[in-house]
């Protein structure tokens, strides 16, 4: 089945059980829930959608409803830099009106969703965490916004996120919250992202991830993320940190949700050099198919040792569940590590310096310290140093698409341990108070994200479980190159035994 006829099948599976007419319209009863279900704000974008299809929901009084409750709580969260309002009330109308009339879309047709402020939307600030970008205001939007708007959604406004898409803000810009415990790290870089989903402040987000920064937020905040295959979603339209490892992904709370955000953002663009032209599997389309006969691999050395004892512990336990429903366990090797964060480290200084070129230095003064600090450093990266990594970064990727060719996806943390202690201070300060505080707190984070990148391979990390002082806890699969589907139906597996995903911040 292709994605199309995926998302037409799903669509007929949520009018279905209602036994729902397609010329019945919109009750307009109010969307409250009922006492002891699910707040509205927090049921599944795939929940949200059989309603909208059904027409027993209105896309506008759901958008009003999510508005009414950003502005409420986000005050204190801090998630969104931009809100939309006019405009997402106006797509809604519109939604309602298509619908109505017969023209549903699909699953994401009235759903209010929110776009990391990295991507372009057209007549909306668009300023990538840094003064130095505050009046830019592009006249299109970026192609994924473009393919989210086809496919009906109704954007509520841009979310904040570390200057740059590194994992430091500028002072200038607010610095979202985590909403489990306020103190504590909400992941990088996109962290608004993170925040508002995990809040029930959207039902969907789009990050970004150039080191780990779709799966640091939704690890941190206790949702699910998905990374694609490099090229696998366009990056055309959207602001570049380093161009050859920036992905592009979706973010939300169940696996099934981000499998249709991904399902309608994924595709090849003309309008992006990297965009890839093989066809696109519909991660939809196989998520109820179950995991037997799968191979999971484990190197339990990489993945369990110098980590958080309850993350180990957990990530244990979600092998031993996927192994009762059929899958696997595989003993993998992990290829070594030595030299990644160097080699990282010089690509991704070469590729910022003309990422900002047309601002740095012209308004370095705009720029917070940490992201300023990064620039002024990246200056210093010799040809030869940057020649060195991109071959040690082609070697690496040779043995890790060797080891992933070997089984049907590895599992291992998504960051390590839960959510670092942070203060506001250290987040808009210096570059090496932050890395030193992140080093000590959480040493091996980047050796589960940064892989992935480098090779250009995809992951999907969810909840695994929770610390004893209420902290998510996270398991990444990682796969071989084009496997979101298969990525996605294990995570659906996993999440469909457990109820880690049925837990929300307490208070919000």
């Amino acid at each position: 089945m292709n994605r199309r006829g995926a998302l037409k099948s799903l669509a007929a599976g949520a009018l279905s059980p209602l036994g729902a007419s397609v010329d019945r319209l919109f009750p307009q009863t109010g969307v409250t829930s009922r006492e002891g279900e699910t707040p509205l704000h927090y049921l599944s974008l795939q929940e949200v959608a059989q309603r909208i299809a059904s027409r027993s929901l209105s896309p506008v009084q759901l958008t009003q409803q999510m508005l009414d409750r950003i502005a409420g709580v986000d005050p204190s969260l801090k998630s969104y830099a931009t809100m939309m309002r006019d405009r997402a009330l106006a797509d809604a109308r519109l939604a309602e009106q298509d619908i109505q009339r017969g023209r549903y879309r699909g699953p994401l047709h009235g759903v209010p969703i929110a776009i990391k402020d990295l991507c372009y939307t057209k007549g909306v600030p668009t300023m990538g965490g840094t003064a130095a970008l505050r009046s830019f205001v592009p006249d299109a939007d970026g192609t994924v916004v473009a393919k989210l708007r086809e496919a009906g959604a109704v954007v509520l406004g841009k979310l904040n996120l570390t200057e740059g898409a590194m994992v430091g803000y500028n002072p200038s810009f607010d610095v979202p919250l985590n909403p489990w415990n306020r103190s504590r790290w909400p992941g990088g870089s996109s962290s608004g992202s993170g925040v508002a989903t995990a809040a029930g402040l959207c039902f969907a987000a789009i990050g970004t991830d150039t080191g780990g920064s779709i799966r640091f937020p939704s690890s941190a905040c206790g949702i699910v993320g998905l990374k694609p295959t490099y090229g696998r979603v366009s990056r055309f339209g959207v602001l570049a940190l380093a161009e050859s490892l920036d992905h592009v992904g979706p973010m939300a709370r169940r696996v099934a949700d981000v499998a249709i955000v991904f399902d309608a953002i994924a595709g090849h663009d003309a309008q992006d050099p990297t965009s890839l032209r093989d066809p696109v599997t519909s991660a939809v389309a196989g998520l109820s198919t179950g995991v037997g006969g799968l191979r999971i691999g484990i190197d339990r050395d990489f993945a369990l040792t110098r980590i958080d004892r309850g993350q180990a512990a957990a990530l244990e336990e979600a092998l031993k569940v996927l192994e009762g429903r059929g899958a696997r366990l595989v003993d993998v090797k992990m290829p070594a590590l030595d030299g990644m964060i160097p080699a990282w480290s010089a690509i991704t200084g070469a590729e910022v310096r003309t990422a900002h070129a047309a601002t740095y230095p012209a308004k370095a003064d705009a720029y917070g310290p940490y992201f300023r600090t990064f620039l002024e450093s990246s200056a210093g990266v010799t040809e030869k140093q940057v020649a060195d990594a991109r071959a040690w970064r082609a070697a690496f990727a040779d043995r890790l698409h060797a080891m992933l060719e070997s089984v049907d996806a590895m599992a291992c943390p998504s960051g390590g341990d839960p959510a670092w202690p942070v203060t506001h201070e250290l987040q808009t300060g210096p570059l090496a108070a932050f890395h030193a505080a992140w080093s000590l707190a959480a040493p091996r984070a980047a050796e589960f994200t940064m892989p992935m990148n480098l090779a250009g391979t995809p992951a999907i990390c969810l909840p695994s479980g929770f610390s004893s002082d209420s902290l998510p806890y996270s398991i990444q699969f990682a796969g071989r190159r084009l496997s979101e589907a298969t990525l996605c139906r294990i995570g659906h597996v996993y999440e469909e035994a457990t109820n880690w995903h049925l837990r929300h911040p307490p208070g919000v």
